[in-house]
């Protein structure tokens, strides 16, 4: 009973501790419920360490309380033990082999926010919206984001397998990918699509992205680009210093680009446009898609409610808090969220996504082939006349062709209102 007891007044004494440093801004009446909770916390720990048929690891009780606590919260929300903490830190450093996908948690299930382009994830054929209900033959339920980042991420050139329920398709499917290093470049394509219409399609916003774009756009130009598509889809995001910059080249200068709100005063951040030269006359859109998230979902979001641009596409994935990593005292550490994005008229991006102003799925333009179209006996010949005949890849793109169709007839508006 001594031990019992002794137990329960130094967990008990160490938690109030740190809870009253913690707490030192809630009302009283809140203090109250909370100092009576922590005591029933200790006393069912010192009871579990007195009264459990086996001998019991007090630490890892402990983290296994801060885990189950913080887990309770929201997906995005973790606590690392040192080992895990360290490997966050140091995950930038080396190489690493992945099978290039964004994921998250949504509705308790482990969900593919997109794979990116040109990986192994991505020439495999996983989709955005895919839920991942086995990693190597063993469920995922209740597994948490860094867990589940480390049963995918090994040694390149090594198979992971994927059981993956396809929701929109009412099918499991199972996926061997081979791992490999992942490259991700920022810009995937730029050129003039007809009519002088440009097309940049950018991938994620990295640190070079704002050059990066700079120099796509001044390239447009010197083509004779009088028109803008910026294709966001299943781009998951990256850095939000990025993603404003980006946003920055078409709005006006002081103009509010995103703000975070969060419980406290510090978690409250601004981040207003200060390009001073914004090009503010091309006409623009921007395609999205539900692999669309974050940054992507800033610069929309931003560029939408400006009307500085028009988005085609479907709802973007919704992803739209902060996350703040904060130290603990023996090299722990807690991931959790403190804020979130709102767009420039105060909509919640989180769990809302962008709305498009146009509408379009998902789909490919099938290009039927005239039989009667040429008078040619042999087969071969014909085949050739065919394919040379055959229209450029991204008129199969249905809204990718809605969106050269938004440009071509703004242009066709704008002639007329000059006339």
């Amino acid at each position: 009973m001594r031990k019992k007891i002794l137990i329960g007044i130094i967990a008990c004494a160490v938690i109030l501790a740190v809870s009253s440093w913690a707490i030192s801004g809630i009302d009283k009446n809140k203090k109250d419920d909370l100092f009576r909770q922590v005591e029933l916390f200790s006393d069912s720990l010192a009871i579990v360490e007195s009264d459990y048929a086996d001998e019991v690891d007090s630490k890892k009780m402990i983290y296994g309380a801060i885990s189950g606590m913080v887990a309770s919260l929201d997906p995005h929300s973790q606590f690392m033990d040192p080992e895990t903490y360290n490997e966050l830190k140091s995950e930038t450093e080396g190489r690493f082999g992945g099978l290039g996908i964004e994921i998250t948690v949504k509705d308790g299930l482990l969900t593919v926010i997109t794979p990116i382009e040109d990986t192994p994830a991505w020439k495999a054929g996983v989709k955005a919206g895919d839920r991942i209900v086995k990693i190597d033959g063993e469920l995922t339920k209740d597994i948490t984001l860094t867990e589940a980042v480390k049963k995918m991420r090994g040694a390149p050139g090594q198979p992971v397998n994927l059981t993956i329920l396809r929701e929109s398709e009412k099918k499991i499917l199972e996926f061997k990918i081979v791992r490999d290093i992942i490259k991700i470049k920022d810009i995937k394509d730029t050129r003039i699509l007809e009519d002088g219409i440009g097309y940049i399609r950018l991938v994620e916003f990295r640190e070079n992205t704002p050059a990066d774009l700079a120099v796509a756009l001044g390239n447009l130009q010197k083509q004779g680009a009088n028109a803008l598509i910026l294709d966001l889809r299943n781009n998951p995001g990256g850095l939000l210093e990025s993603a404003v910059s980006v946003t920055e080249n078409f709005v006006e200068d002081g103009k509010k680009i995103v703000y975070t709100q969060g419980r406290k005063k510090e978690q409250n951040l601004e981040f207003v446009s200060q390009n001073k030269k914004p090009n503010l006359s091309l006409p623009m859109v921007v395609l999205i898609n539900d692999g669309s998230a974050s940054g992507s979902e800033i610069v929309a979001g931003a560029l939408q409610d400006y009307k500085r641009a028009i988005i085609v596409g479907i709802k973007s994935f919704g992803k739209g808090s902060v996350q703040t990593v904060i130290p603990l005292s023996d090299g722990s550490a807690l991931r959790l969220t403190t804020s979130k994005y709102f767009t420039p008229s105060g909509k919640m991006i989180h769990g809302n996504g962008v709305v498009p102003d146009i509408l379009v799925e998902e789909g490919k333009i099938e290009l039927a082939e005239k039989e009667d179209l040429f008078d040619i006996k042999d087969a071969k010949d014909k085949t050739d006349a065919v394919k040379q005949d055959k229209a450029p890849d991204y008129k199969s793109d249905n809204q990718l062709m809605r969106a050269v169709d938004v440009l071509k007839a703004i242009k066709i508006y704008e002639r007329k209102k000059g006339n």
